[in-house]
């Protein structure tokens, strides 16, 4: 049974196996091709010593590993029991032409001294090497896999939340089809309020629940509510979502979660994922690509300025240079943010407090970093680890968010992602003083998380800047 994290990664390493070999044959298969069509046979040079110059093996060891970067960002690998085949096919292809292009214009370009029609030649060819023996490689062990489903030697561990009619009857569509989308419900938790059509199968609490998760037996989690009101429905998805599971709402529960559903097989239960925002994997790996690569250029460029900060803090006031404090991040991870500390070390000595315009608490060296935003230069620390992104919604402190979900339980929805360096709250309504302007912000980050894009976060970014430009940080 698929039901642990060793499985998952072992199926991600074949297919990483599989297009790192059949890369590196197809672009040996084009080198020979292309000695051919280039008419090189015709000067004497025998083949295996045209493949042995050393601009060729140099080229066969470092194209098939960029050409698998390209894979990685694509998205291919992020789920490698989920597949669709008119998926796959479509990403190969797309993948096969953006790595026939970069070949081409980087070590091509110059076989165009033979002429353009050997050029146009050789591009046919680089993506049908490219693309056909990599595809075949994925088919087969997509086939495999989907033969395990069939067979029920493979099936997705399902932890089914309520045991309502609702529940009795989605559960007896997905066994009935069990041949097909490999589920396989193991337990369910009965849900408070609701009348129970005792499902068969094994009632667990949610302390159960929780040892399962950690221990890696449960794949996924759905959630199917009697009759679920949107308050509810969130409220619930706050308490799972710290178990860090695929929860998938039940198509018989429609609430806003419902927003931007995306079938990937029409004949599966059409779930909708209520733990990951509706974006490709392609835009997921790309923005983790733009996060890790500004924050670490950031860091090395930025260093000098914040050398000079963190002295300017160590002589302003006593205390530490810099202020770590534990916000909530995705999936409601706790981790801990950096910043250089603004405000006197006591600040909190009775409690968490908001900080406003003229907060004695802040230190002379303090309102200038604040204006600039400069106290929050060491978060580019937090981006490079992975426990925040440049753009996403600010992580506040357990203390706050359990006053917000109270106030706006779609609060909820914000930990499917990443918390950021900025925001569209941070950009529209700047920092809160009050849960009540809190509360305002986060309607922004909602917003925006029915609207991500690469295209919006730069948006959101150049704002930023021109705030941190101007001052208006405050």
């Amino acid at each position: 049974m698929i039901g642990n994290l060793v499985s998952i990664k072992f199926q991600r390493l074949k297919y990483v196996v599989s297009d790192l070999i059949s890369t590196m044959f197809g672009f040996v298969i084009f080198n020979i091709v292309r000695y051919s069509i280039l008419g090189i046979s015709g000067s004497q040079i025998p083949l295996i010593d045209y493949l042995c110059t050393p601009i060729l093996v140099i080229e066969q060891i470092f194209v098939p590993l960029i050409v698998l970067c390209v894979f990685w960002l694509s998205g291919y690998y992020n789920h490698p029991f989920d597949k669709s085949r008119l998926d796959e096919l479509s990403t190969t292809i797309l993948s096969s032409i953006f790595n026939t292009i970069w070949i081409y214009l980087a070590l091509l370009i110059n076989d165009q001294i033979y002429g353009h029609a050997k050029g146009y030649e050789l591009v046919i060819v680089l993506f049908l090497c490219l693309f056909t023996f990599t595809y075949i490689c994925r088919l087969l062990i997509t086939m495999h896999a989907t033969k395990h489903f069939a067979d029920m030697r493979w099936g997705f561990n399902t932890i089914m939340v309520g045991d309502s009619d609702n529940a009795m009857r989605t559960a007896d569509r997905l066994l009935k089809s069990q041949k097909k989308l490999g589920y396989n419900i193991i337990a369910h938790i009965p849900i408070e309020g609701e009348k129970s059509s005792a499902l068969p199968h094994t009632t667990i609490d949610r302390k159960k629940l929780e040892n399962m998760c950690r221990s890696g037996h449960v794949d996924q989690i759905i959630l199917d509510m009697e009759s679920p009101s949107e308050d509810k429905l969130l409220k619930m998805l706050y308490t799972l979502l710290p178990l860090n599971v695929p929860i998938r709402l039940a198509p018989t529960s429609i609430s806003l979660l419902s927003n931007k559903i995306r079938l990937n097989d029409v004949y599966a239960e059409p779930f909708v994922d209520i733990t990951s925002p509706a974006v490709t994997e392609f835009t997921k790996n790309l923005k983790r690509t733009i996060d890790v690569t500004v924050s670490a250029l950031a860091l090395l460029m930025l260093m000098p300025v914040m050398a000079v900060f963190a002295i300017a803090v160590k002589r302003s006031s006593p205390g530490p240079v810099f202020y770590s404090q534990e916000r909530v991040g995705i999936h409601q991870k706790i981790f801990k943010i950096y910043k250089f500390r603004s405000m006197r070390e006591d600040a909190e000595s009775t409690g968490p407090q908001l900080s406003d315009d003229n907060d004695p608490r802040v230190t002379p060296i303090g309102h200038i970093m604040r204006k600039y935003r400069i106290d929050e230069l060491p978060q580019f620390w937090n981006i490079l680890k992975g426990d925040m992104s440049l753009v996403g919604p600010r992580p506040e402190r357990e203390y706050y968010i359990r006053q917000l979900v109270a106030i706006i339980p779609y609060y909820t929805l914000l930990h499917q992602v990443r918390p950021g360096l900025t925001s569209w709250g941070m950009v529209k309504y700047g920092y809160a003083r009050t849960v009540d302007e809190m509360v305002k912000r986060a309607q922004f980050d909602i917003i925006y998380l029915s609207n991500m894009s690469i295209s919006m976060d730069v948006k959101i970014m150049l704002h930023t800047i021109n705030t941190v430009i101007s001052g208006k940080g405050v």
